[in-house]
Parts: structure tokens; C-alpha cells; sequence
């Protein structure tokens, strides 16, 4: 690995401003960032990736190579939760098993973000339909982590309404905004992009780095209901992801010749969703466990991710 690369990620400010959350947290401090303040720092990220996307993606053809991306992601989200959950199973049970599999197979929105924001720095170029390639990699993990449970689950009272979990799947907030953002992006022209350019751009990385405090703060305070938990979740939410996104960033050199595009695939692979996830959880598994599969996503893969996991996964693409 590039040892330069892990540096510059590691003092990029909106990233030592998560570890000044973490450390806020071990000190005891009463730093937060109000709840208000972060559900609209999270939307404006969520509209403003979405927004350049679609102003990319009209900018492109629309081609064999995009749509070879959103089979690949779709792939990927059917995939994962699959041989997760049969790790997991034995272990944790079968509806801690589907929440998790689940989560895993599904995407992290603020990692892809993140990785936006790193591929920036880095100069790294990325097509605008990874975003949509994003969007479209939600629900599907979500639905075969619903079946799996359904169908290993032998208890009479176990009640799964899969048609509302496929809708709210589609409906969540997060996955509304990124694709209506997407869509209002590609419509627009490119005079009225300029327009809100300021907003949607300019001050991005200022809202990154507040947030990423908040993220922080978050994982800080979850960190320690995981480790009562063993460290079987502990490992898995180290492992896991490092195998997902290696063998993803393999994988995505057979789809596309843009290593930002690359990078992008190995992000969305070794990410954990710890928002849509666990809002469709409780209404198909309230039985599953949140204190392991919440912590597990946003304490332990989140951080890895964000911090040597896009440079591992860039050193290996540059290698390939």
C-alpha cells in the first residue's frame, strides 16, 4: 500500500474532525451536534452528490458500460448478503443473521460520500452514473435478507409483509433524495446548475467535516455496546468489508476503465448501511438484535473504510 496515500487521507481535515469526535467521547465532553442540524447536514450531502451526478450523467452517453455498472451493483448487493448470512447464522441466529446480512449487502451513503470527497482530492476522475449505480444497490440486499429470514425462520409467528419492506426499501428518505436529486440534476442545464453551484459545491467539504464530527460522535458512543457483544462481530466487521471491497475492486477492472468508477465499486461493496437498513429491520426482524448490527456499520466498518480502506483499495487498483 501507498504509505504517502494513507497519510494524505488520514490529515484530510474533514476526516481528523471525525477522530476529534471519537476523542470528544473518550474525554467525556459534552460536544454534539444537534439532531436538527445533522439530519440536515446528511440530506444536503445526499442532495448534493446526487445533484453533481445527474449533472454528469447528462453530460454522458448512455452506454453498454453504464448499464454493465448497474448489473455489476446489483450483483453485488444480491451477492453479499448472501454467503454473509451463512456466516453470521450459526452464530447469531437467523434474524440477527438477515439484519446483518442485509446491512452488509446494502450500501453506506456517507462512505460513498467520503470516497467522493477522496477521489476529489486525489484528482481522480468518476462518472456521474455511480450515483445512480448507488441508489439502485439499496434495496435489493435489503429483500434478500427479508427472504432469507422468511424462509430459515420455522417459528408460526414469524410475520414478514415483504411487499412493504420492498417499498419501503424504495421510499426511505435517503434513497428518495439521491435518486430525486439525480433525476433533477440531469434535467437541469447547465446555466441553471451554475446557479446553485455555491451551494451544491462550494461549501461541500465544510458540511463533510462537520458531519463526520457528528459521525464521530456517534461511533464513539456505540463502540462499546458492540464490544459486550464478543468478537466475533468485532472481526467480522473488520474482515468482511476488507474481503468485499478487495475482491470487488478485482472485479469492477472487468466493467470499467475509470479507476475512480473502480474505487467507487470497491467502496459500495465494503460499506455497511447503518440508516435504511435498520429503519426496514424493525419492521421485518424486530426480534434482531440493533445493538449488534448499528454498531457493527457505523462504529467499526464506517471508520475502516474512510480511513485505510480507500487507500488499500486505490493501491490495489493502481497495482491491477
Amino acid at each position: 500500500m501507498d504509505f504517502n496515500l494513507l497519510i494524505d487521507n488520514l490529515t484530510n481535515p474533514a476526516l481528523l474532525f471525525f477522530f476529534l469526535g471519537l476523542l470528544a467521547v473518550r474525554i467525556k465532553s459534552d460536544l454534539e451536534i444537534p439532531q436538527n442540524s445533522s439530519k440536515f447536514i446528511s440530506l444536503y450531502l445526499l442532495f448534493s452528490i446526487g445533484f453533481k451526478g445527474g449533472i454528469e450523467l447528462s453530460h454522458s452517453a448512455f452506454n453498454s458500460e453504464v448499464l454493465w455498472a448497474v448489473l455489476f451493483g446489483i450483483a453485488l448487493a444480491l451477492l453479499i448478503p448472501l454467503y454473509t448470512f451463512f456466516i453470521v447464522k450459526k452464530k447469531l441466529g437467523v434474524q440477527n443473521a438477515g439484519a446483518i446480512a442485509a446491512a452488509y449487502g446494502s450500501v453506506s451513503a456517507v462512505t460513498f460520500v467520503t470516497a467522493v470527497s477522496f477521489l476529489e482530492l486525489q484528482n481522480i476522475f468518476f462518472d456521474g452514473h455511480m450515483v445512480a449505480v448507488m441508489a439502485v444497490m439499496e434495496a435489493p440486499s435489503i429483500i434478500v435478507g427479508v427472504l432469507l429470514m422468511a424462509y430459515f425462520n420455522k417459528k408460526s409467528d414469524c410475520n414478514i409483509n415483504l411487499s412493504g419492506i420492498v417499498k419501503h426499501s424504495f421510499t426511505n428518505g435517503s434513497v428518495l433524495l439521491i435518486i430525486g436529486s439525480l433525476i433533477i440534476g440531469f434535467i437541469a442545464s447547465d446555466a441553471q446548475a451554475e446557479g446553485i453551484k455555491p451551494f451544491t459545491t462550494d461549501i461541500f467539504k465544510g458540511f463533510l467535516a462537520v458531519f463526520l464530527l457528528d459521525m464521530g460522535i456517534t461511533s464513539g458512543k456505540k463502540i462499546k455496546a458492540l464490544l459486550k457483544n464478543g468478537w466475533f462481530t468485532f472481526l467480522f466487521a473488520i474482515i468482511v468489508p476488507l474481503v468485499n471491497g478487495c475482491i470487488a475492486a478485482y472485479l469492477s477492472t472487468f466493467i470499467t476503465e475509470e479507476i475512480g468508477n473502480q474505487l467507487l465499486f470497491s467502496i459500495l461493496a465494503a460499506g455497511a448501511s447503518y440508516i435504511a437498513v435498520p429503519a426496514a429491520m424493525k419492521l421485518a426482524a424486530p426480534k434482531a438484535n440493533p445493538s449488534l448490527y448499528i454498531p457493527m456499520a457505523l462504529a467499526i466498518t464506517f471508520p475502516l473504510n474512510i480511513t485505510i480502506g480507500m487507500p488499500i483499495y486505490l493501491s490495489i487498483l493502481k497495482a491491477l
